[in-house]
């Protein structure tokens, strides 16, 4: 009688294994709804009444990275209501993308939030999203009295924005990502 060899025996099922089995199809990639590429921001302010328009801008424009980012801040005038309009554009695009646009069609899922550091000034939101949630795309700027201070502007993709204090500009709560924040140095004279 003949003898197998185990190790010919061995590699004889491993094969008939590995022949055998179907391999699984790779799966195609779910690719997520990618951020925007935000270089530059511009808020205008015109005044509700006489008086100059002020503009607060952040321009990065090789991204992030490389070059430190330009921000110019303002000064504003005491007790002034302004309406404010945001810009926000990708530059590094040829001709420049106007990402307002895409924030505005996709607005239940973006909120910006306003922080100012101290009392000169309080930012109300002035537009809303298709379920009555601010965007913050208008608002309304009033400052108080003079004095110094900085406002942080931030922009949230997918807030949770039935959490206690977002519909209000409270940033506490809202979860979501970061898609830009930016503070601004401002003047209230």
């Amino acid at each position: 009688m003949k003898k197998i060899n185990p190790l010919l025996l061995l590699g004889m099922f491993s094969m008939l294994f590995a022949f055998a089995c179907k391999k699984d199809e790779p799966e195609d990639p779910i690719i997520p709804n990618e951020e925007e590429v935000i270089t530059t921001l511009i808020l205008t302010l015109n005044p509700d009444g006489p008086g100059n328009p002020v503009v607060l801008t952040f321009e990065d424009l090789d991204g992030d990275g490389g070059i430190a980012p330009t921000i110019s801040g303002g000064v504003l005038d005491t007790n002034t209501t302004y309406n404010g309009s945001l810009e926000l554009l990708n530059e590094l695009e040829n001709p420049a993308q106007d990402i307002t646009e895409e924030i505005e069609e996709e607005a239940v899922d973006h909120q910006f939030f306003f922080q100012p550091s101290d009392n000169i000034l309080s930012v109300a939101y002035d537009d809303m999203d298709a379920n009555g949630n601010p965007i913050g795309i208008s608002t309304i700027l009033t400052t108080t009295e003079a004095g110094i201070g900085t406002l942080t502007i931030t922009l949230r993709h997918e807030p949770n924005k039935e959490a206690p204090g977002v519909s209000t500009g409270d940033i506490t709560n809202a979860g979501g990502e970061t898609d830009i924040e930016v503070t601004f140095n401002v003047e209230v004279q």
